[in-house]
């Protein structure tokens, strides 16, 4: 066996134990996308809701500003009628005051339905609040259970991280520098054993005079296809 074989083993041990944390954390993410994806839903349906509040309040005020102007509007027309002379003046202020009148009772009947569409708005409102609430009352317990098995993990995570490197500095400086950037590269591991003639990762034969160097432990050899370092098991 080569020297270094067996510290470079440990490490892509630790290596493997830190990926291995580092996916079941990425495991946890669709669960937390589902239900942060069902609060957004919820507070979305909360924002209409309170935009068809300010919306309906907005309507309302608009229409009682357009009442008081029309009221004082009737006030000026009938202390101009008190002051006519003219038949033909006072007529058509008359006709004047019948039609404001019926705007007017128009409107104000407009008004009070604006004032329940105010209270409709508010009502859904409060609807799609208490909903939201349902939903994160519903989650409380799913996401107590994520963030505990995060918090787990990522201990877990730590401590191999640490293990990692305590081994790491075991492992001769020039084949350590080989194998973090093959690690970087596209293979899952970074050493493999033979297989029969062949690369234990890509099944590229291998030369007959490198094998028997790394059969014999003589050197721990890269595979020319794949480029990842290759040892025999004993």
């Amino acid at each position: 066996m080569h020297p270094d074989l067996e510290a470079l083993l440990a490490l892509q041990d630790r290596d493997v134990a830190v990926a291995s944390c580092d996916a079941r954390l990425k495991a946890l993410e669709p669960e937390v996308r589902t239900l942060d994806d069902q609060i957004v839903a919820a507070e979305r349906v909360v924002e209409q809701a309170r935009a068809g509040i300010r919306a309906a309040v907005e309507r309302r005020d608009g229409l009682e500003g357009k009442i008081q102007n029309y009221r004082t509007m009737q006030e000026q027309r009938r202390q101009r009628l008190e002051w006519v002379r003219g038949a033909k003046e006072a007529s058509t202020l008359m006709a004047e005051l019948d039609l404001a009148r019926t705007v007017l009772a128009k409107e104000e009947a407009e008004f009070m339905r604006s004032g329940d569409a105010v209270g409709e708005a508010e009502r859904k409102t409060a609807e799609a609040e208490n909903a939201l609430q349902n939903v994160r009352d519903a989650q409380a317990a799913a996401r107590e259970a994520l963030v505990g098995r995060r918090q787990e993990i990522a201990a877990e995570r730590e401590s191999a991280v640490v293990e990692r490197e305590r081994t790491s500095k075991t492992v001769n400086p020039a084949l350590l520098t080989r194998y973090d950037k093959i690690r970087r590269g596209k293979a899952p591991l970074a050493i493999y054993p033979l297989h029969g003639s062949s690369c234990g990762n890509c099944f590229t034969a291998v030369p007959t005079q490198r094998k028997a160097l790394i059969q014999r432990g003589a050197t721990i050899e890269g595979c020319e296809a794949c480029g990842v370092l290759l040892y025999a098991k004993e």
